[in-house]
Formats: structure tokens, C-alpha cells, sequence
């Protein structure tokens, strides 16, 4: 469908392309709308396009739109289609693209936005950004305890429409307070003359405004929830958090864990649309770090020198420790930075994953001292003290390596600090100095040398 009106746009064929355009879901039309922009960068055929949408799939594919392309958009709407788009999208959406834009749009949206719509923004902007609060949305049906299930459907049809989610009704006293919940589903199965409390469900799993937005995550991981309620300080409801926002929050959270593990300071932006000198700024400081505190191992092979100079053969098997080291020392701090993550694994299990690790890098080291033995008897055809140095060295060095992996990132987590950034780069660099020190004393106590 998209190369039929990319050739219906070359012909000026606009009233076809409305009657095919109209035919998309949404958040394909976005992801249409983006590619032909970055192909074609013809911002004059992306506004056409958008035009020649009915309005309400014009409002859901805005909120689809990448940052960029959105403010493009908006520099070529007037203020009358500006004020459509934002009737038609959520009070969510509308602060997620607010976040995203320059001082100039950002005033220009608001001042295109009805009163209550730029109060609501403004409101949930004050919240900090990875809080409940900022991502929570105040789009959604409310009840009265007092109401019968006839009056609630009256009220859901009244005020439905303009409702993230109508499937989960929330019920407040007369205060705001939150005192329950009740589905459709019971609404629909209950007698209309039923009062609301007499059916809603009062046992409640609500969050606050300020509560962590992996929290929030969790929680919905945890109960397979479709929405949750938000209470302020005096659990006031002030609004809900819905699936496809908490999505959003653990793929963002999930790049952020990728992106510290890889030792680069986590960027907002997609790689393409991130800059050759912005991408250098997020990878260096790390790499500047990584290669001052390498010269330890430097200082370590200088230190002994004589050593190797009696048995330069010693020399070949580093990069094999050290990067044996590295790689258990990954896998360790990949798996409980994971678990940390999930909630499978707390600080308190720090004895249990330490004697685990423990077991499973004497079990790995044994396993890899066996293979490099034969290894280093039959190809490198070297010395059995030279093996058992190699091979002695290899378990000591796995098993610290495990267990450096775990502690990190537990004590990280313990200290406040995000546990990935304990991940394999920072881990590598403490392995590898501690190997070679390793290595060398077992060597002159072997070899006497």
C-alpha cells in the first residue's frame, strides 16, 4: 500500500490517496509517514499526507510520530489544525511529545490548548520525569459509590469518549478519595438497581504520584493489570497509568540497562537520529575511565618483568586469563543485574547468590582447566609446571570473576546506584588486574621464579 501512494503522491492523485490513507491503522501511518520523511525528507509531501487523513486517525498517528517529525508537523500547521490535533490526543500523549520539544513549540502547544487541557499538562510536568506521576494520564471514568449501575452507564456513555480506558471505572468519595473499582464486565452482569458499593471491588493495588515508574512496571508485570490508579499524598485519585505506557517505560528502562552495561552514558534519542559527535560524548567518558584504570595492569606486568623475562612462554597465556576472567566475570554480573532488575534476587540473598556463584565458577574452572590442560601438553607443547601454573591460575581467576560479578551490582543496588553500570566493562577491568596478580604469585611459587 505505501508504494501505491507514493505513486498516487507523484501523480497528484489526492482524492485516491484519501480513500487508501483513510484505510491505515494508525500507528502504520506513522511508521509510513517516518520513512518517507527520512527518504524523501519532502516535508511539504509529509504535511499533504497528514492533511489528506480523516481527523481522528490524524490524532492517533500524531501521537505514533518520533519527536522530529512531529515538531516538522507542527511548523506547518496553522493554529486551527494545531488546536484539532491536540482535542484528539490524550493528556499523556500530549505532555510525552511537550517533553521532547523546544521552548518555542512547547509555548506555541500550550498556548494552541484549551484551559483545562493546559492545566492538566502543566500539572502532570510537575511531577519529576521518572516518577508515577509524569507518565500517569487523568483521562478516566470515574463513579460514585451511591450511583446504581444504570446511573454509572449513563455516566460512562456521557463522558466515555474522551476516556484513555473505559474498561476499569474508579470510584471516589464525595472527598476524591479512592475507596474502589469496578470493571464493566460486573457492571454488565449486575442488576441496574444495584448500588456501586454494594459490587465494586475494594481491595485495591493503587500507587503514588512519586513512586518510581519501574515500580510502576513491576507492578503491572506482577498482577497483569490494564491500568492502575495514582493517588496523591492524602490518596486523593489524581489519575491512571495504562499498559501501553508502562510498555513504553520498560523498553526505555530496559535500552537505558543495555546501553550502561555497554559502558555508554544512555542517550534519549534512536541511532539514527543520533549526531556523530553526541553519539563520541555518550561513549567517551567510559572509555576514558576503562583506559586510565587498564595502566593497572600495565603497572602489574612491569612490576614483573623479571619473572617474565625467566619464562617468557608465561607471557602468551594473559589475553587467554584475562579475557577468561572478563567473560565469567560478564556472565555473573549479566545474570544478577537481570534479577535485581525482575525482583527475583534482593540484597538480603547476598550469602545465597555468593555461594551459588562460588559452586559454579569452581565447577566452570574445573571444567576449563581440564580442556586448557590438554590444550597446553599437546598444541603449545609446554612444561607441566607451566600447566599447572596456567591451569591453577584459571580457576582462582574464574571463581573470583564470579564472584566479583554478583557482589557489584548488589552492593551498587544497596548503595542506591543503578547495578548496570557494575556490568562487564567495569567488572573486566577489576578481573583482569587481579588475574594477572594471580597469575604471577602462583607462578613464583611453582616456579620459583
Amino acid at each position: 500500500m505505501e508504494n501505491r501512494i507514493i505513486e498516487l503522491l507523484e501523480a497528484k492523485d489526492f482524492a485516491q490517496i484519501k480513500e487508501e490513507i483513510s484505510d491505515m491503522n494508525a500507528a502504520d501511518a506513522a511508521a509510513f509517514l517516518e520513512e518517507l520523511f527520512e527518504e524523501r525528507t519532502n516535508e511539504k509531501e509529509l504535511i499533504i499526507l497528514f492533511r489528506l487523513m480523516p481527523k481522528d486517525l490524524a490524532a492517533d498517528c500524531f501521537s505514533f510520530l518520533d519527536s522530529d517529525t512531529q515538531r516538522h508537523l507542527i511548523d506547518f500547521f496553522s493554529d486551527i489544525e494545531l488546536q484539532e490535533v491536540l482535542d484528539q490526543t490524550f493528556i499523556d500523549d500530549a505532555v510525552d511529545m511537550i517533553e521532547e520539544m523546544p521552548a518555542n513549540v512547547v509555548s506555541r502547544i500550550l498556548r494552541n490548548s484549551d484551559a483545562q487541557t493546559r492545566a492538566a499538562i502543566n500539572e502532570i510536568l510537575k511531577y519529576p520525569r521518572d516518577s508515577a506521576g509524569s507518565i500517569m494520564t487523568i483521562e478516566y471514568v470515574d463513579l460514585l459509590r451511591d450511583m446504581t449501575v444504570d446511573e454509572a452507564f449513563t455516566r460512562i456513555r456521557r463522558t466515555g469518549v474522551d476516556k484513555e480506558t473505559i474498561y476499569t471505572c474508579y470510584v471516589k468519595d464525595e472527598n476524591r478519595h479512592l475507596i474502589g473499582m469496578i470493571s464493566v464486565k460486573t457492571l454488565l452482569l449486575s442488576e441496574k438497581t444495584d448500588l456501586i458499593e454494594d459490587i465494586m471491588e475494594t481491595n485495591l493495588i493503587s500507587v503514588n504520584t512519586h513512586e518510581d515508574r519501574e515500580v510502576v512496571a513491576g507492578i503491572f508485570e506482577k498482577y497483569d493489570f490494564l491500568a492502575l490508579p495514582v493517588v496523591d499524598a492524602e490518596y486523593r485519585l489524581v489519575g491512571i497509568v495504562t499498559i501501553d505506557d508502562v510498555i513504553d517505560v520498560i523498553q526505555e528502562e530496559v535500552t537505558e540497562d543495555i546501553e550502561k552495561m555497554a559502558a555508554i552514558v544512555p542517550s534519549d534519542k534512536p541511532y539514527m537520529k543520533t549526531g556523530v559527535i553526541e553519539t563520541c560524548k555518550k561513549r567517551i567518558p567510559w572509555l576514558l575511565l576503562l583506559m586510565i584504570s587498564a595502566t593497572f595492569t600495565g603497572k602489574i606486568i612491569g612490576h614483573y618483568e623479571s619473572a617474565l623475562a625467566s619464562y617468557m612462554v608465561l607471557s602468551t597465556f594473559i589475553p587467554m586469563l584475562m579475557d577468561t576472567g572478563g567473560n565469567a566475570g560478564g556472565q555473573a554480573s549479566v545474570t544478577i543485574i537481570r534479577s535485581l532488575s525482575l525482583g527475583d534476587v534482593e540484597f538480603s540473598d547476598i550469602l545465597s547468590v555468593l555461594w551459588k556463584e562460588l559452586r559454579v565458577g569452581l565447577s566452570c574452572g574445573i571444567i576449563l582447566c581440564a580442556a586448557n590442560f590438554v590444550k597446553l601438553l599437546v598444541i603449545d607443547r609446554v612444561t607441566m609446571h607451566v600447566a599447572a601454573v596456567v591451569c591453577g591460575t584459571l580457576i582462582v581467576t574464574v571463581m573470583f570473576a564470579k564472584v566479583v560479578g554478583c557482589l557489584l551490582p548488589m552492593l551498587a543496588k544497596k548503595l542506591h546506584f543503578d547495578p548496570a553500570v557494575m556490568a562487564s566493562p567495569f567488572i573486566t577491568t577489576i578481573v583482569d588486574a587481579v588475574s594477572l596478580v594471580i597469575y604471577f604469585r602462583i607462578a613464583k611459587m611453582l616456579l620459583g621464579i
